[in-house]
């Protein structure tokens, strides 16, 4: 079975531009470049991964599309750009020449103004993603569903596809709210969810159960054509190994029979990403 890995990074460690990685998160304050993870692919399997924007600059963008280059292995990268700009045109036409530049993402959850993707300059930015084919990713927590239904309600031909599936409390085994709202804005048929980033949303004590109600509920929500696999390497490591989030995943789905879990860990985000 081919497997693709939608979801992990790539940095060169930054102290200032990376602060959102604390001294608690020592397992994580180092660089993690292709060299380190290859292996990791290989182990488990997997033919290739989408590589995803850390920081919101441009700067970001082109150090992707360079590993990429570099890296076969690298099928796509979904990168950063100031969907607010009045030049945002000028810029996704210079960026449409990287073929391995798939889509793009703003790192949302972290925004005073928890509506900004539904202010009219950011509306405009996506608007423009249509016109280049580019993928958008949505990087949002729980109180930001509401605002990304409003969003992708919008323009039902755009792709998008939910990080990490908006980062719902499992370390409080907390469902409402969140299951009522994933389960509204997967009815919009252009929304993907990645089954990603679970390990670092829960008790660093884990156990497989902790997440199986989350799981059920994105797999009812979205259905196996619209689910993704991602590891959030490396920053699954605060809280797991590559091997045990591949693993906790692969358990899961081992009942589902063998042309769902090929959707799920490569289909889907071949497809989406146009790999």
């Amino acid at each position: 079975m081919q497997k693709i890995d939608a979801h992990l990074h790539f940095w060169k460690f930054d102290s200032v531009r990376d602060s959102w990685i604390t001294e608690d998160m020592a397992v994580i304050r180092k660089n993690f470049l292709s060299k380190g993870f290859k292996p990791l692919l290989i182990q488990n399997g997997f033919i290739g991964c989408v590589a995803v924007q850390a920081n919101n600059s441009e700067g970001e963008t082109d150090f992707l599309i360079e590993l990429a280059k570099q890296n076969s292995f690298i099928k796509g990268v979904v990168g950063w750009v100031d969907l607010q700009s009045d030049a945002i045109d000028e810029r996704l036409e210079h960026y449409s020449r990287f073929t391995v530049l798939k889509g793009f993402r703003h790192i949302s959850q972290a925004e005073e103004d928890r509506a900004l993707m539904l202010q009219p300059s950011f509306v405009n930015g996506i608007a423009a993603l249509m016109k280049y084919g580019f993928t958008y990713d949505l990087l949002i927590v729980p109180d930001q569903l509401g605002f990304a239904k409003e969003l992708v309600a919008l323009f039902p031909e755009q792709k998008f596809v939910i990080d990490h599936i908006a980062k719902p409390n499992i370390k409080n085994g907390i469902l409402d709210g969140w299951q009522d709202d994933i389960y509204s804005i997967a009815q919009n048929q252009n929304v993907c969810c990645k089954i990603s980033g679970l390990v670092t949303q829960a008790n660093r004590t884990w156990i497989r159960d902790d997440f199986i109600p989350y799981l059920k509920v994105v797999v009812e929500a979205f259905g196996f054509d619209r689910i993704l696999f991602g590891s959030d390497w490396p920053v699954c490591l605060l809280a797991a190994s590559y091997n045990q989030t591949f693993g906790l995943l692969k358990d899961f789905f081992s009942s589902f029979t063998s042309e769902q879990q090929q959707q799920f860990f490569a289909q889907n985000a071949i497809q989406f990403y146009n790999l």
